[in-house]
């Protein structure tokens, strides 16, 4: 499903590749591209989109027909077009653990190559780590917020086309959902399919009572029947009841599902009808416009709901109309072999960059819990390394005058890990099932206070007291020069 022509970049970036090609400068570039603010006003993210992005960047060329395209756009020259037909992803991409909770300021990835390749690649890398990790952190919230349940992704309809669609079932998966209703995503990535009947299917049929039986005939071991077609209480949950006595004479059972109404006030009587009818291992799914405040209040109050199945509001972000990662050079060759960190300065100091070639640093307590993520320089020449059992001073990123002093008494791991090293793939993939239980596993590593929905505590992203003084250097030297 992956379309892999370079012409999925930003105009921008071909303009200024002729520019940097023109005047032979490709010399070796460092970009990060992290984001700026949580989205839903949360306290945590979640990593996505990672395996995606390799696939692409393996394939990412110019073909033929992209090459006749942009000719007839009379702005390139015809010296610099074959440079582009030719044109490969040649660099080495360094990145955390796909699924990892991550938080504003800290690079996710490390682009490391040629100015002109790490230029064309910005917007389609951007495109897909936004979109896929916006959707994982959206499912994220909405496990947490069902108590860690079951989630089944019904977003297909509503999703932003079919590429979308592809991607947010994908991401959906890695934030927790336990399947998809999307078909083709099932087959493309091993997603499990879900899926009841529609009410157009109880519509065909004379009653609801034939509609059910019907259904319960053909698939007697995976029996849902969607109860809200005509009258939840007095039609369709008795009508479910008659049907799944046939069912149980099988020793099969069954589940209905609510799509619409008081969702709360519904499944409490629906339950009380499946309990009475000697049915109480009969499930209940809802589904209605879900997101995570309706379902923690719905879990909150203790509604007897087994399954949620979530569409729009996570397919699409919902309230949160994107990511806000970014693209931003980090350090580049002088010409001599010499690395030279580079800053965007900003009168706003969230927009302000943190120079230099990077690590991040995960520092965790003694009962593995986690404390703080720190950057630190990573360049040959200037690294710095997290080691237990030391003492450090760590600094906001943007706040200079802030800081915390922390021993380090539990595990410090680096995050960013080389996953292409001048094109070519290093280490085996993990499986979207593997990912999933990191998003897991890491969200357990994190205090409660940082998942809550409602003011979260803000965790600590800081940068080491070198960083910091090379940053300060970095504004002093370009407040001096104007």
């Amino acid at each position: 499903m992956i379309n892999t022509s370079a012409l999925l970049t930003d105009f921008y970036s071909l303009t200024m590749a002729q520019g940097y090609w023109k005047r032979a400068m490709d010399n070796r570039a460092v970009f990060d591209m992290f984001f700026r603010r949580q989205p839903f006003d949360g306290g945590f993210s979640i990593f996505a989109g990672l395996g995606t992005l390799v696939d692409q960047l393996q394939g990412f060329s110019f073909s033929a027909d992209d090459i006749s395209y942009l000719r007839g756009l009379g702005l390139f020259d015809e010296a610099f077009l074959p440079y582009l037909e030719g044109f490969r992803f040649t660099g080495s991409l360094w990145a955390a653990d796909e699924g990892t909770v991550v938080f504003p300021q800290e690079p996710l990835i490390r682009i490391e190559g040629g100015l002109i390749e790490c230029q064309i690649i910005e917007g389609m890398l951007l495109n897909i780590i936004n979109f896929q990790s916006l959707i994982a952190t959206k499912t994220a919230r909405v496990w947490l917020a069902s108590g860690k349940g079951a989630i089944m992704e019904f977003g297909l309809r509503r999703a932003q086309g079919p590429d979308g669609a592809m991607s947010a079932s994908r991401a959906a998966f890695i934030g927790g959902a336990a399947g998809t209703s999307n078909v083709l995503a099932g087959k493309e990535y091993g997603i499990p399919v879900l899926g009841t009947m529609a009410h157009s299917w109880i519509m065909a049929y004379p009653n609801e009572e034939a509609a059910f039986q019907a259904y319960a005939d053909m698939y007697p071991d995976k029996t849902v029947f969607l109860i809200d077609t005509y009258d939840t209480l007095k039609s369709g949950a008795l009508n479910a009841v008659k049907v799944g006595k046939c069912l149980a004479a099988q020793g099969k059972n069954f589940g209905v599902r609510l799509d619409s109404g008081d969702v709360q006030y519904l499944s409490v009587e629906v339950r009380k009808i499946l309990d009475a009818a000697g049915f109480p291992k009969a499930t209940i799914s809802v589904s209605s416009d879900l997101d995570e405040f309706i379902i923690q209040n719905l879990t909150n109050a203790g509604a007897p709901i087994d399954t949620w199945g979530v569409g729009t509001q996570m397919v699409t972000g919902g309230i949160e109309a994107a990511f806000t990662g970014v693209y931003k050079l980090a350090a580049r060759d002088d010409g001599y072999g010499n690395m030279i960190p580079t800053i965007k300065f900003s009168d706003n100091p969230n927009k302000t960059t943190i120079p230099g070639v990077k690590q991040v640093w995960r520092i965790k307590d003694t009962q593995g819990m986690t404390v703080a993520d720190v950057l630190t320089l990573d360049d040959p020449a200037h690294q710095d390394l997290i080691e237990k059992g030391a003492n450090y001073a760590f600094w906001h990123t943007s706040a200079d005058y802030r800081h915390f002093y922390h021993a380090v008494e539990g595990s410090a791991e680096p995050l960013l890990k080389i996953r292409l090293d001048h094109g070519r793939p290093v280490g085996d993939r993990p499986s979207l099932e593997a990912i999933r239980a990191l998003v897991r596993s890491g969200l357990e590593s994190f205090d409660g206070t940082y998942k809550r929905f409602l003011n979260p505590h803000i965790y600590k992203v800081s940068i080491t007291e070198r960083l910091r003084n090379l940053k300060l250097e970095l504004i002093k030297n370009y407040l001096g020069d104007l």
